[in-house]
């Protein structure tokens, strides 16, 4: 816990000494962006570090050393449950590597996540330093040692929105059949992106919320389809446990208070007859990614509240809440009165530090299983799977 509060630390630290909208002058680099250049490469060194060394850290680290034997070894003799594009590479770094360097494979992933998060971050958060705390306190960096297909999908979906943004809808759909090589389940965002990016009309709010509720009365009917298209859940312990909407409490609340701080802001500005979101063409491109994040919160609320009961519902949602490390920052810098401003920024950091002091305490706990930290520096033979 002390070490993982240390990284936390250290990070947001330097995180904080970020200004990812520094002035730029050609053919020179100013003084504020040395720094960001420094800064940012070592939070990189950090946190890519902090995850390449690590050993048996995380609840599928043994699986998916397994998971990488089939594939290079038994590929052709059973079924591996990876994806395509993950298996060319593991393929290739065991091929070139000579052994089974699994070590190299979870170091390569996890800088990968590192980098393309950071990229994200800094390029499409209106204040890097704040979307950065909230990506650690969150517990949202951790969580990568776990699923690293899965995370590193995570990265490039939060990459991605700029395409969606930016109306480049070939690119985005082309970045997200290239992370559905690694993880199939990324192909959900492609539906609910575009759905986020358009205008909702009062009818159409109407209509989705009579689904939503369909979804809830027909849970059995629902869950057949779910799993005709998603058959590797048929017979496994997900279906027995982790659903439910209690399952999804953090979900719901994470939602909740996200949705919180929009009214506060959204109230504030009213009362002076100004308009928080401006959807239309007339939206300059920071508001309208501010409309898409508060369309994906919406639709992950929705999801879990009417869909908890799906396995693993948390795969589809959490690309839908991803988002609001990028979505709080914009909220707190829309508050025009300083002090107001500092008021709400305490509220949100300290639900972050509670969130973390949560995480921290459970993160042992089976699903989680990313402490205690052990490192393979200080481990004389190697890992075996027992």
């Amino acid at each position: 816990m002390i070490f993982y509060s240390l990284i936390a630390a250290v990070t947001i630290g330097l995180a904080c000494m970020v200004n990812n909208h520094a002035v730029k002058k050609s053919f020179q680099v100013t003084r504020q962006q040395m720094i960001n250049y420094v800064c940012l490469a070592g939070i990189f060194l950090i946190l890519a570090g902090t995850a390449a060394l690590r050993i048996d850290v995380g609840n599928d680290y043994g699986s998916y050393v397994n998971t990488f034997h089939e594939i290079v070894f038994g590929y052709k003799s059973s079924y591996v449950v990876t994806e395509p594009g993950f298996n060319f590479v593991v393929k290739l770094i065991y091929t070139l590597s000579g052994f089974e360097n699994y070590l190299l494979v979870f170091a390569l992933f996890g800088g990968l996540t590192v980098f393309f998060f950071l990229k994200a971050m800094y390029d499409q958060s209106v204040d890097f330093k704040w979307a950065f705390a909230l990506f650690m306190l969150l517990g949202l960096y951790f969580r990568t040692f776990n699923t690293v297909r899965y995370y590193f999908v995570l990265a490039l979906t939060l990459y991605s929105i700029r395409f969606v943004m930016r109306e480049q809808y070939v690119k985005f759909i082309l970045l997200i059949c290239f992370a559905a090589l690694f993880h199939k389940s990324v192909l959900v965002v492609i539906p609910l992106f575009l759905l986020a990016n358009v205008r909702w009309k009062r009818w159409q709010v109407i209509l989705g919320g009579i689904a939503a509720v369909l979804v809830f009365v027909f849970q059995d009917l629902v869950m057949k389809l779910a799993l005709y298209f998603y058959p590797s859940y048929k017979d496994t312990v997900y279906l027995e446990k982790g659903t439910g909407i209690l399952a999804s409490a953090s979900g719901i609340l994470r939602c909740g208070a996200v949705l919180l701080l929009v009214g506060f802001v959204w109230l504030s500005y009213r009362k002076k007859g100004e308009t928080l979101f401006a959807l239309g063409k007339d939206a300059d491109r920071k508001t309208a990614a501010a409309g898409f994040y508060l369309k994906t919160t919406i639709l992950a609320l929705a999801i879990y509240l009417c869909a908890s009961f799906l396995p693993l519902v948390s795969r589809i949602t959490y690309y839908l809440i991803t988002p609001q490390i990028l979505f709080v920052p914009w909220l707190l810098s829309k508050i025009q009165d300083r002090k107001t401003r500092r008021l709400a920024a305490g509220a949100v950091l300290l639900f972050c530090l509670c969130n973390f002091i949560y995480f921290l305490l459970t993160a042992h706990q089976e699903g989680v299983m990313v402490l205690p930290y052990k490192t393979w520096i200080f481990t004389e033979k190697e890992w075996l799977i027992g």
